[in-house]
């Protein structure tokens, strides 16, 4: 699968998606971005169950903003509407092939679990 090149306004949606979404955030003048950009569409070409995103954060400054994108590159990893994980700096094609399987491997529901327990005990009781 190639990957695919998120906006603004298609951000929400590709974290909402059925599949683990693993995103890399570049620019056009970075150069670690740019050695890197072939061995994110290498393992991309082998994992159809995950979907495999770009975003340029030249001409997406607000979304780069949003997400506190501070250097470049970082890759951010979203399962089931859940950032699993954040990175700044470029990985090796056997590091991200290890990410991708952690990733599959992640018990969801387990996760979902976590989430509300914190959530429940940071709420303010009735």
């Amino acid at each position: 699968m190639s990957t695919i090149d998120l906006t603004e306004g298609t951000f929400q949606a590709a974290v909402e998606g059925d599949k683990p979404l693993i995103i890399d955030f570049w620019a056009p003048w970075c150069g670690p971005c740019r050695q890197f950009a072939p061995t994110f569409e290498s393992v991309a070409a082998k994992h159809d169950d995950i979907s495999f995103a770009k975003v340029n954060t030249e001409e997406e400054e607000e979304l780069s903003s949003a997400l506190r994108i501070r250097s470049i590159p970082t890759i951010m990893v979203f399962r089931e509407k859940v950032l699993l994980f954040s990175h700044s700096g470029a990985l090796s094609e056997s590091q991200l092939e290890e990410l991708v399987e952690q990733v599959k491997g992640v018990d969801m529901e387990q996760v979902h679990a976590e989430i509300a327990a914190e959530q429940s005990k940071s709420s303010p009781e009735a």
